[in-house]
């Protein structure tokens, strides 16, 4: 499948499609890195995408690998895969002399995986020292928080740090609810990061797998540094994903081309790093094979154990609101029938 994927690059090379592009995956989830001049949304592109994603799924299917394209929800090709089921970040640029940036890509988890590591990469000085010691970012950051339970549009707020950081934290304390969409630095107005926003149960409305999010993020100069980026990642923080989607356990950093594998997970995020002249990638960096980055997983396998040991009980099972998507209504649904009212 990977082979087929850079077969597939290489031709959107040759023709023109593409100035450049990589193949890598985490977990079992294929990612493309496409650079191209024919900006952001454009329909050749998301076609050569949806196609490569469908001719590796022909594969798996005559492997007969279990799953096979389970996150592809369309049977035809509608112009831009949004709502189809791929994760997608997208981010139109005029390079600098020096463009550094980070590819994340997430197995496991859902797009507000993402929250946590933009906003303390960006505006906490915990994790980003640039805010008080480089004058590029003084005036801050702008975040576009989109909606994701509203399904019938784009619902997206837009606020500004450090002004309405009190907001913001109102809204990304609930990451299965309100997600980051993208991140602008407020005194160039240029774009710093973009994180993909599809959930796949508001589109099929069952749950289907989970989704599997992907971010660019740029560092340097006006932006973070790439170590203010990868900061926060340092917590093995909790997310909601793991085994059918539905456990909340801590978010491992992994090296380029993981499997998952306890409880179908835990949920893992990779990080490639890249400079790209003149339409031209670098080869790529991995930012998590590096030794510090062992000790981190090690403290994201020992706080997943220790929820995965509490079972289906409180925190450790997805909220409600979550389940809906699950067996569980139903299982509920069936239960109710049986209660008796009893008089006090």
């Amino acid at each position: 499948m990977v082979d087929k994927a850079k077969e597939r690059i290489s031709e959107g090379i040759k023709n023109g499609l593409l100035a450049d592009g990589r193949v890598t995956f985490t977990g079992d989830d294929i990612a493309l890195t496409m650079i191209h001049t024919r900006g952001v949304d454009n329909s050749d592109i998301h076609k050569f995408a949806w196609d490569t994603f469908v001719e590796t799924t022909k594969i798996a299917k005559s492997q007969g690998l279990y799953g096979a394209g389970q996150d592809l929800l369309k049977d035809a090709f509608s112009g831009n895969v949004r709502g189809m089921g791929p994760g997608s970040a997208e981010m139109e640029i005029e390079e600098r002399a020096a463009e550094p940036f980070v590819v994340f890509a997430g197995d496991k988890c859902g797009p507000g995986v993402f929250n946590f590591p933009l906003f303390e990469g960006f505006a906490s000085p915990y994790h980003n020292a640039g805010l008080l010691l480089a004058p590029e970012m003084n005036s801050g950051f702008t975040y576009n928080i989109m909606d994701v339970n509203y399904t019938e549009a784009d619902k997206v707020i837009t606020l500004k740090v450090p002004q309405d950081y009190y907001d913001i934290c109102t809204l990304l304390r609930d990451p299965n609810h309100y997600v980051i969409e993208s991140v602008i630095e407020n005194g160039s107005g240029l774009t710093a990061a973009v994180a993909s926003t599809s959930r796949l149960h508001n589109i099929a409305g069952k749950y289907v797998g989970k989704d599997d999010p992907v971010a660019i993020v740029r560092t340097q100069k006006q932006f973070p540094s790439t170590g203010e980026i990868l900061s926060p990642w340092a917590l093995a923080y909790y997310t909601l994903g793991d085994n059918r989607g539905s456990h909340h356990v801590a978010v491992m950093p992994v090296k380029q081309n993981e499997i998952i594998s306890y409880f179908d997970g835990p949920t893992i995020m990779s990080a490639a790093g890249y400079c790209v002249h003149e339409g031209k990638l670098t080869e790529s960096v991995d930012y998590f094979d590096q030794p510090f980055w062992d000790m981190i997983r090690e403290k994201a396998s020992q706080k997943t154990y220790e929820m995965r040991q509490q079972g289906f009980y409180g925190p450790a099972m997805a909220p409600m609101d979550e389940l809906e998507y699950t067996g569980v209504m139903q299982n509920l649904k069936r239960l109710n029938e049986k209660f008796k009212v009893r008089n006090r």
